[in-house]
């Protein structure tokens, strides 16, 4: 009769093959998913010790910043004249869905009566609300996040003068994939720049000017570029046009392969009355920030001349 073999003993701490393996998987997954969420955190790009620097702007420089970042056309409410009542609420379809810009008066309830000027600073520079979320980048902190500080503060000390306007905006509406807000953390550790604007001394003072309003302000490259498929601007496409956001229609190209032959008076003149050398006038969400940029100072629309009409020539993406 064969005997029984006798079970070896087990040590202590001892896990079989697969099970170990298990273990380790558990752990990876648990490892990775505690990197992407620290990875993808809201990240302030100013503390509270800066809150003081936002709260002394001057707001009269702060209208012209007003005017130049367009602030109006995105956010003042529809269905009314009055560009300074901020209740928001418009629709903005793009291929993720329709966004609606807040309400961003001083109204203490539905507004944000309730921020401080560094609030203001972080929501722009970083994308991340004071609650600390992110924000989607339909508002273009892409642009915004390079900013003078005090310019920030000048726009906090200007909106600070309109008039509250009551009511709270409709929700986004999106796809539930793109509600996770989470998400776009990584979007930005790909696609948010916070280098300040440095000047080129080889440059003359409206160039370097132009160059820091049209990259950190009115943020024309938002519009006129294309994008790839997240939704970021194509580097090879800055300036040269692209499909407008809304699905409406073809952003046109404003470099100098089709504003070849402009003067800074052409432009200057298109950036106040809307009219073109050729005798077309601007239509479409162009009318309305030539409504913007005729109100300013006519040295900013110059430097803005300046600056565009140095770009060099690049071909316009099909659309």
């Amino acid at each position: 009769m064969r005997r029984p073999k006798a079970k070896l003993p087990r040590r202590p701490g001892f896990l079989a093959p697969r099970r170990r393996w298990w273990w380790v998987l558990a752990a990876a997954v648990v490892a990775i998913g505690l990197g992407a969420y620290a990875l993808s955190a809201p990240v302030k790009a100013f503390e509270e010790a800066d809150a003081e620097r936002f709260e002394h702007g001057d707001a009269t420089r702060g209208q012209v910043i007003f005017a130049l970042g367009d602030c109006a056309s995105c956010h003042s409410t529809p269905g009314q004249q009055d560009r300074l009542r901020l209740g928001g609420g418009m629709a903005l379809t793009s291929p993720f869905g329709t966004f609606r810009p807040p309400n961003i008066s001083p109204d203490p309830q539905d507004g944000i009566g309730r921020w401080r000027g560094i609030d203001l600073a972080n929501a722009l520079v970083s994308g991340v609300s004071p609650a600390g979320q992110h924000y989607y980048p339909a508002l273009p902190y892409t642009s915004y996040a390079r900013m003078r500080p005090e310019d920030v503060a000048d726009l906090w000390a200007y909106l600070r003068t309109l008039p509250p306007v009551q009511g709270r905006v409709p929700p986004h509406e999106l796809p539930l994939i793109f509600k996770l807000r989470r998400a776009i953390g990584f979007w930005k550790l790909l696609f948010l720049e916070r280098e300040p604007i440095v000047e080129d001394p080889s440059k003359d003072a409206a160039w370097n000017r132009g160059h820091y309003l049209v990259e950190a302000v009115t943020h024309c490259a938002e519009c006129h570029s294309s994008r790839n498929i997240l939704n970021a601007i194509k580097p090879e496409t800055r300036f040269a046009g692209g499909p407008d956001q809304e699905g409406v229609g073809f952003v046109p190209n404003i470099t100098q392969a089709k504003l070849e032959g402009w003067s800074r008076e052409d432009m200057v003149t298109l950036l106040t009355t809307g009219w073109t050398p050729d005798g077309r006038k601007v239509a479409s969400s162009m009318a309305d920030v030539v409504v913007n940029t005729a109100s300013v100072p006519r040295e900013e629309r110059e430097a803005i001349a300046a600056y565009i009409l140095s770009q060099p020539p690049r071909p316009t993406p099909k659309p």
